[in-house]
């Protein structure tokens, strides 16, 4: 048994899978035919005239009017590739055989495997983008704009979806009044509680800014990655309101005796507050919508006195360095040590897997791996996980309801750093998939989404499959375990191939005790990773102890985690994870 277990390994972690099944032939005239999105296997369709196209299958590994004809070795990788179901379920079980290779040179060598297979599913340099459907220099050059992993759906084509489904789309606020809404609050089953929940709102807003002033499609953040801009902002203007301009520090403001951001009063800058709220009641953050939510200030308030924390060890370090150079380095630091944190606790608390999760760029130096990044408009719609957020928050024996606790900056100041992170450590997040958890004060945001994915026409959620080598499903009651939720979606699209692409995601049913259906992990993970080892800092050209201001700053980033965060920018040490205390989810677990 584990010497077939061991020996299946190779091809069990590839994790790339291509699927099996073909497109439409085109038969109609009449119609545009790349609406029948007839091109497998990342073939691109090109229109000539009337019914004249072309599948341009260069570099798929397949051939054939429709790109359905497998070579030789891509004929092989269909017979001997796990599905994915089958490499999840070993990632999670055998807890002796991951603890083996945990202790081993084989976890180097499988998360280098992870990395790269996973990485090669997002195209680099980026493809497509809101305006161009094909490739052009604008898409590749115009960092306005979020990239796309597919074309959208020609604007000439039948249906919304192409040629399947209804001609006319639900009504988004129906849609989600009657399969996303909240009607009973559902735990997440993997224990995640609002700590994580608040970290992955807080952590993806430095690029998931959506710029709606330009329209639909386009985005503020041209770093398109981890830049840290959540703590600096994203210019120079904003971030020098923000710099203290010495010691390499930031502004802050001393209320009963500990650090918080300082206020509008004190740093000059536009922060989303309702109208009326007085500049000093408005904490000055890098990010502009981060009053929001105290979770998002407890995050904030942390990196602020990391980032001084850090300033004061390069200054005893490096006495003759300037607030320019103090500054500068100790930004590569935190960027740094939010990647670490992301890739060995966030990360590796959604995923489940028993394999141990690395950073460790130097795993990539000999691969083929191209440094850079590019935010992509799939990557931003999946990433909308509102079921996290509870009914009420429970802190230090409170309950708070939403209108005592939105753009109420007075919570975290009240209650402290240290009780509010226990408070959030101890209270359990939703689950995310499966659909009826998104709390009532946030659908609008749900019903938002899904406009703003029609009015960029993105494709159906079974071409993404397809796309990240998924098999399609068949039926919505293949997609669904829920049969109100099958029905539902049957009556509203009429066709699985018409479902859309955030419907899809939220509604898919979820794996055994897991926070997420499949689609989410499968694709979400690529464009994560992604992401993460595409910075800059990741290259061989920065990844070095100078690069950090010494080994004292190297070593900084390399013992990065998130109790280390938390209890070096607190007054005491309180329960820290991204998951709920053990003996807490072991009850929670019991009763569902």
């Amino acid at each position: 048994m584990r010497s077939s277990i061991l020996g299946s390994f190779c091809a069990l972690l590839l994790l790339v899978r291509e699927p099996a099944c073909c497109g439409d032939e085109v038969t109609s005239g009449t119609v545009n035919p790349c609406c029948y999105l007839p091109c497998q296997h990342w073939g691109v369709c090109v229109w000539y005239a009337e019914d004249r196209y072309e599948c341009d299958c260069t570099r798929t590994g397949y051939h054939g009017k429709n790109c359905t004809i497998p070579e030789f070795w891509p004929r092989v990788h269909d017979l001997l590739k796990p599905g994915p179901d089958t490499v999840h379920y070993i990632l999670t079980h055998f807890s002796w055989l991951w603890d083996i290779i945990n202790s081993t040179y084989l976890r180097d060598v499988l998360m280098r495997l992870v990395l790269t297979v996973r990485s090669n599913l997002i195209p680099s340099p980026p493809t497509y983008n809101s305006k161009y459907g094909y490739l052009s220099w604008e898409s590749y050059y115009n960092l306005s704009y979020y990239t796309r992993i597919l074309p959208p759906v020609p604007e000439d084509c039948p249906t919304p979806l192409g040629v399947k489904g209804k001609a006319g789309l639900p009504d988004p606020e129906l849609l989600v009044e009657k399969l996303m809404k909240r009607r009973t609050f559902r735990p997440d089953p993997q224990g995640s509680n609002l700590m994580f929940a608040f970290f992955a709102q807080h952590f993806t807003h430095q690029f998931f800014k959506t710029y709606n002033r330009m329209g639909l499609g386009f985005t503020k953040a041209l770093a398109h990655g981890v830049d840290a801009g959540h703590i600096y902002g994203d210019n120079l203007e904003r971030q020098l309101h923000l710099r203290l301009l010495k010691d390499g520090k930031m502004k802050y403001q001393l209320i009963d005796g500990e650090m918080y951001p300082p206020s509008v009063a004190e740093a000059p800058i536009k922060m989303s507050y309702p109208p009326g709220t007085p500049p000093e009641d408005q904490f000055a953050i890098g990010q502009e919508v981060f009053g929001l939510l105290p979770g998002l200030g407890l995050y904030a308030t942390l990196w602020l006195r990391e980032h001084n924390r850090v300033c004061d060890i390069l200054k005893a370090e490096h006495p003759s360095w300037d607030d320019e150079q103090l500054f500068q380095t100790t930004r590569l630091i935190i960027i740094g040590e939010t990647i670490r944190i992301v890739i060995e606790e966030y990360v590796q608390h959604l995923s489940g897997y028993m394999l141990q999760l690395k950073f460790d760029p130097t795993l990539l130096f000999h691969a083929q791996f191209q440094y850079g990044n590019r935010i992509a408009l799939e990557f931003s719609q999946l990433y909308h996980w509102h079921p996290l957020m509870p009914d009420s928050f429970h802190i230090n024996g409170d309950e708070l309801a939403y209108p005592q606790f939105l753009f109420n900056t007075s919570v975290l100041t009240h209650y402290g750093v240290d009780k509010l992170v226990d408070a959030f450590s101890r209270q359990v997040a939703g689950q995310v998939g499966g659909g009826y958890n998104v709390n009532p004060v946030v659908t609008p945001v749900a019903v938002r989404t899904i406009e703003e994915s029609r009015h960029l026409r993105m494709q159906p959620f079974n071409e993404y499959r397809k796309r990240f080598n998924l098999k399609p499903y068949t039926s919505f009651r293949e997609f669904a375990d829920n049969e109100e939720i099958a029905l539902t979606l049957e009556e509203f699209y009429g066709d699985i191939d018409a479902l859309e692409f955030y419907p899809g995601m939220l509604l898919e049913r979820t794996r055994p005790g897991a926070i997420f259906g499949e689609s989410m992990v499968e694709m979400g993970a690529p464009f994560s990773l992604k992401g993460l080892l595409g910075n800059p800092i990741c290259s061989p050209e920065y990844w070095k102890p100078s690069t950090f201001g010494g080994r004292v700053g190297f070593d900084i980033v390399n013992s990065a985690t998130l109790k280390n965060l938390v209890c070096l920018n607190s007054r005491t040490c309180p329960y820290v994870a991204f998951r709920v205390p053990p003996e807490e989810q072991s009850v929670r677990t019991d009763e569902l």
